[in-house]
């Protein structure tokens, strides 16, 4: 994992931008995260109109027990910010359902067409106050599977704020972290003092099931964008790259 701090998330944002842009000129498949952190990445990339050729895009996750209609579910957002404001297609715009009864056949299908595609060749994450990546809660193995989870309670606490309180999710559906260590590149921000302690546990210990988004250690071509709140924990020692 290459981590790079930066003295704010405008800052952040922009540099992984850059990064994404030139991601997108040789991709087929990428995976979006929806919440807050990646949304001016999204808006940034869709200011320099993308030449998303045959690009497919997904959506990583989705909560269970909102409307589908809601403005607020992943699908709607990532539809909104990444797909229109892009201009992918709408048939490349693959997205998982938030009804509870349609999410484990969308899991399926939405792997099934990965597969097909040749895998994930860039995904887009945001981190969770916990480590969690998409749903893949602290727990979650390496190796697991796109699923339907019982949420923790701080992601029901996350997602109730994200609701501004009109629902509270307590399950999600998302692809596993065996398909996201496989992407062939990984993009992950984290921005605010919130997000440190969980920053410090993806990037300080040795990978450990207790924050999954440490597995990305191990990931070669794994870049995680942060601003100075966020990187508040890590240890001065360590040589972390550090933009002006």
């Amino acid at each position: 994992m290459h981590v790079t701090v930066y003295p704010n998330a405008d800052q952040a944002s922009r540099a992984a931008a850059d990064v994404l842009a030139g991601w997108l000129t040789d991709a087929r498949t990428l995976v979006v995260a929806g919440g807050n952190s990646p949304r001016e990445l999204y808006r940034l990339v869709a200011d320099r109109r993308p030449r998303v050729g045959d690009l497919h895009v997904f959506t990583l996750d989705e909560y269970l027990g909102v409307p589908v209609e809601h403005p607020g579910t992943c699908a709607n957002l990532l539809r909104r910010e990444v797909a229109d404001g892009w201009g992918v297609p709408a048939d490349r715009f693959h997205w998982l359902s938030s009804r509870i009864e349609d999410a484990s056949a969308g899991i399926a299908e939405h792997e099934r067409k990965l597969a097909d595609l040749g895998g994930i060749d860039a995904v887009v994450l945001g981190l969770g106050k916990n480590g969690h990546l998409g749903f893949n809660e602290p727990g979650s193995r390496p190796d697991s599977p796109g699923r339907i989870l019982e949420l923790t309670p701080t992601s029901i606490a996350a997602n109730a704020e994200w609701f501004s309180g009109e629902y509270a999710p307590a399950r999600g559906v998302t692809l596993g972290l065996g398909s996201l260590l496989a992407a062939r590149r990984v993009l992950l921000v984290a921005f605010g003092p919130g997000k440190a302690d969980a920053v410090h546990d993806a990037v300080v210990p040795t990978p450990h099931d207790g924050c999954p988004a440490s597995w990305l250690q191990r990931h070669f071509e794994a870049r995680l964008f942060l601003d100075e709140a966020a990187a508040v924990r890590l240890p001065s020692h360590r040589n972390y790259r550090r933009r002006k």
